[in-house]
């Protein structure tokens, strides 16, 4: 006697991130509920007409929402490199669901959904992974930001610590559902639209804020100006070239050597030189004055959010617009040192 075949379908995830009612995929693919909800639990295999009307309406091709189900483990889908064991996150971007090994962000732990151990997944929740956003950020001031997403939205932020450049690769790879970014120049307004669209060329533009970016000295070197620092034999701590802060550090350096250690963020350069390991690195206003340490302004810089056209009808992307929108959210940066919310916002491409 032959084994039925079933199929293993993401019908259900699909729609709960476009943010429909079983009511409403009926009503557009021209089925039933009862239909839909048949599908969605496995109890019925739609015919090749449904299953193209339900990926149509979806935005998706039929392979993305079926597949056979069969005795192979399917493949999980990591954001970095888990270890074994590892805490993980998990959230659905795009077609698929994505974890992320748990690491320590700018907005302060979140409750881990699961632990991977001995190679497979051990659930330590159910919380839908279509309620979470991912974006990647340098941002210091990013647990502002999540303390109003989770007051005002439905869903959860997950904030990873990347730079502008990492960021956009994984936005590009379909890891993440926004990246930080702040890679124009000041007075000009488009070096960040440009940056991400030679990346992903359907990217948009969601801008957060401008900011105050520019070197952090040590207090006890009294020096004030940029001709100084740049004749001063001092101890710099680095970025990466191709971040930001590493873009803003290059017009500084000019053709001196790159320094060897680098930091991670903002906050990694200020403790550098708070703890003494280094004199001067660059970063962002907020950091500096944070540690209590003298700053020389070298540029003002737009930060924006970059995500995915395809992805603007997202609830979670929508809720995030409406966040950075915010009357209070956009007060509330204001206050910050070096931080200007005149266009917060404002969705460009």
């Amino acid at each position: 006697m032959s084994t039925p075949i079933r199929l293993r379908n993401n019908v259900r995830q699909r729609r709960t991130l476009l943010g429909l009612s079983q009511d409403d995929l009926a009503r557009r693919a021209g089925l039933s509920r009862s239909g839909v909800s048949a599908i969605e639990m496995g109890n019925l295999a739609p015919s090749a007409v449904a299953a193209l009307s339900l990926a149509s309406v979806l935005g998706c091709r039929v392979e993305d929402l079926f597949s056979l189900a069969g005795d192979s483990k399917p493949e999980i889908s990591w954001c970095g490199q888990p270890g074994d064991p590892c805490r993980y996150w998990r959230a659905q971007v795009r077609d698929r669901v994505v974890h992320y090994p748990v690491e320590p962000t700018g907005a302060g732990y979140r409750l881990h959904d699961g632990v991977f151990k001995h190679g497979s997944l051990q659930k330590a929740c159910m919380d839908d992974p279509a309620k979470t956003l991912v974006i990647t950020t340098c941002d210091p001031a990013v647990g502002i930001l999540a303390e109003y997403f989770h007051r005002q939205t439905p869903f959860r932020l997950i904030a990873l610590t990347r730079s502008s450049r990492e960021g956009l690769e994984l936005l590009a790879q379909g890891m993440v559902h926004a990246a930080g970014i702040h890679l124009a120049r000041s007075g000009d307004e488009t070096s960040n639209e440009t940056a991400a669209k030679a990346v992903l060329p359907a990217a948009r533009m969601l801008h957060v804020a401008d900011w105050d970016e520019g070197a952090a000295v040590s207090p006890h070197l009294q020096l004030k100006s940029l001709a100084a620092l740049r004749h001063a034999r001092v101890r710099w701590i680095g970025r990466d070239r191709d971040s930001g802060a590493g873009q803003c550090m290059a017009e500084i350096m000019k053709d001196r050597p790159w320094p060897r250690h680098l930091a991670h963020d903002h906050r990694g350069v200020a403790d550098a030189i708070k703890s003494g390991w280094a004199d001067v690195g660059v970063c962002v206003r907020l950091a500096g004055e944070e540690a209590g340490l003298d700053f020389v302004q070298i540029r003002t810089e737009a930060y924006d959010l970059c995500f995915d056209a395809a992805s603007t009808q997202d609830p979670r992307v929508q809720a995030l617009i409406s966040v950075v929108r915010s009357s209070d959210y956009r007060a509330h940066i204001s206050e910050l040192p070096g931080y200007f919310a005149k266009h917060s916002g404002e969705v460009r491409g």
